[in-house]
């Protein structure tokens, strides 16, 4: 299987992200994704940027470039910048939304269909690879079980399989709002928000009243509170015929985490247990570790 390196999904500053991707380009990645999938106002870099790069990272990193584009379009502005990113002439473009897919189909661009868009059986997938869908990222809920049962049902329409990418590391993305939370959380309205998503790197752990973790908040989007992590499973993975793994890009230690999925691709056994969740892979509550439930 290939490992892929997914869109930043924090608010990072501009020297924070450039030497990240200095750093990942030294990793044994097969596919790398760039831009904002957030929020619209975090503009750290530019769409040029992103641009400037991926031409960057071609001179150094064998992995092929992926362009993402905004998760939740709320405005006019954000529309036509989300044509631009789909018009970009450079990259294959992640669709995160269905209107970069009505753009990409306009322009008869294939696309990699990413997880907020929702594609749950085999039915709505033959419609989009139509539209040019080349490679889907499952809803991060997906279970081995309905992962099997759709590319079960690809089979019976007599459609090819497309590339297969399961979301296997890092805080889950669950949910976005046209509301800031962590504006909110600092009493501030979300249009005078002053970026104060960048004074928290992997965003603020949202707990129960008993202090339990529960959810972590960035800005618009509601993740996870413990990091996913898919690498005991890369057995059954593998056997479900998934072809990357998409591994999500952390604050600190993210070379490492990339090393020990590549160290499993390679042949090395695969840990019985890691620390994290991985309860939606098993159709249960996705905040569960079904090895410690012994489920």
């Amino acid at each position: 299987m290939k490992l892929s390196l997914g869109p930043v999904l924090f608010y990072w500053s501009r020297e924070k992200l450039l030497d990240f991707y200095a750093e990942m380009a030294e990793q044994p990645l097969d596919v790398i994704y760039l831009g904002e999938t957030v929020c619209s106002k975090r503009r750290a870099l530019s769409l040029d940027d992103w641009l400037g790069l991926a031409r960057e990272l071609r001179e150094c990193s064998r992995a092929e470039l992926v362009l993402s584009g905004l998760t939740l379009i709320e405005a006019a502005s954000e529309l036509s910048s989300l044509k631009r990113l789909c018009d970009n002439g450079e990259l294959m473009v992640e669709a995160n939304d269905m209107g970069a897919v009505q753009f990409l189909h306009e322009n008869r661009r294939p696309f990699v269909a990413g997880p907020a868009l929702n594609l749950y059986n085999a039915h709505a997938l033959a419609e989009l690879m139509d539209c040019g869908l080349l490679r889907w990222v499952p809803p991060v809920e997906c279970s081995a079980r309905l992962l099997r049962d759709c590319l079960g049902q690809l089979d019976i329409l007599g459609r090819e399989r497309p590339e297969v990418e399961v979301f296997a590391y890092g805080h889950l993305p669950l949910a976005y709002s046209a509301r800031c939370f962590t504006a909110r959380a600092q009493n501030r309205p979300k249009d005078d928000c002053q970026f104060v998503c960048q004074d928290y790197p992997e965003g603020i752990a949202l707990l129960s009243q008993e202090g339990e973790a529960l959810f972590t908040i960035n800005g618009i989007q509601t993740m996870s509170a413990k990091v996913g992590n898919l690498l005991p499973e890369y057995p059954q993975l593998q056997s479900l015929g998934v072809d990357i793994l998409r591994l999500s890009p952390r604050a600190e230690g993210m070379a490492e985490v990339v090393r020990s999925f590549a160290e499993v691709r390679d042949g090395a056994l695969p840990p019985l247990a890691v620390d994290g969740c991985n309860g939606y892979w098993h159709g249960q509550a996705g905040m569960l570790r079904v090895e410690e439930v012994g489920l």
